[in-house]
């Protein structure tokens, strides 16, 4: 195969991050960008040399692949049309506003046969990837993702701006079924929820305790995670990890009988590597690192939490 056609569809604060990517990329044609503020096209578009549309129905025929970084209410629309265009997609999270809309993309792109990725960046942090050989059935995970107020992304709750995250790398490592979600948030400075914390309780008798905030003073993305023979922690704005195991031969200055082990690993460009990611799957026609069905799973916890969420603080806007 040859270069991948690719167009970005909605070129606002994170769309031309992707443009930028795509115009870097060796394997890559960019042909052009996308988004109904057309002056904002036009500027993206002469940036990085390349087309300019208002519409994004003008690059069918003549791409192969589109990056969909439109608001979330629109994901589904925009994506069910490319999809039945025979287009793959790289959808940005979450997935979409419902679990039903998700269920159709997931149907649509089957049976057309087209590579549809959800865009959970965190996936290909490198010490989130490095995860994967350090733990082994955890039994309780409690994580912290908080933000600096953002002007962006507050069309949906924070749930689903910041903590989606979080379940999306909690659900890949237990690989469990939820018994029980505890949910409690409220807006502070948005129509939905600006902070949330939620236990999930796992069949496996794994505890998670999340909690996400986007008007923090400060930015923290970190994990900690306990497990029969480890207690791991993770900071992944930095990408260090801290991995203690029960050693009785190490004396131990901090910790008698355990053996502390500091792992660092270098900056990444993991919008970069997403987007690789996703251009791999589209030549090689694999399945991508986060499927569909992988999008849709971090997005029905999500949603089941902002609901409990909802009903909780109605009473209080009343």
């Amino acid at each position: 195969m040859g270069k991948v056609r690719v167009g970005v569809i909605g070129v606002g604060y994170l769309g031309k991050f992707h443009t930028e990517k795509y115009s870097r990329m060796d394997n890559v044609q960019l042909i052009g960008v996308v988004d109904i503020n057309r002056v904002l096209a036009e500027k993206v578009a002469g940036r990085f040399d390349t087309r300019a549309f208002s519409d994004y129905r003008d690059l069918f025929g003549q791409v192969d692949a589109v990056s969909i970084v439109v608001p979330t209410e629109d994901h589904f629309s925009v994506a069910a049309e490319c999809l039945n265009h025979d287009l793959d997609v790289l959808i940005e999270k979450p997935m979409t506003a419902t679990l039903e809309q998700a269920d159709d993309l997931i149907e649509i792109a089957e049976s057309r046969k087209r590579v549809m990725q959800i865009g959970h960046l965190e996936r290909f942090n490198p010490a989130v990837i490095a995860l994967k050989d350090i733990v082994h059935n955890p039994m309780f995970i409690e994580a912290h993702r908080l933000s600096i107020f953002k002007d962006r992304s507050t069309d949906v709750s924070v749930v689903l701006d910041l903590m989606i995250h979080d379940i999306d790398i909690i659900m890949n490592l237990v690989k469990s079924k939820i018994k029980s979600i505890h949910a409690a948030g409220a807006p502070v400075i948005c129509e939905h929820a600006d902070i949330a914390n939620v236990r999930l309780e796992f069949e496996s008798g794994c505890v998670a305790n999340v909690t996400a905030s986007r008007i923090s003073t400060k930015n923290q993305r970190k994990i900690r995670l306990f497990q029969k023979d480890a207690y791991v922690s993770v900071d992944f704005t930095t990408r260090d990890i801290t991995v203690i195991r029960r050693d009785e031969s190490c004396a131990g200055d901090l910790i008698p009988g355990m053996d502390i082990r500091p792992l660092s690993f270098s900056e990444a460009d993991v919008l970069e590597d997403e987007l690789v990611s996703f251009i791999q799957a589209v030549s090689t026609r694999q399945t991508p690192v986060v499927s569909g069905n992988a999008g849709r799973q971090a997005l029905e916890v999500a949603l089941s939490i902002t609901d409990q969420i909802n009903i909780a603080i109605k009473p209080y806007l009343d």
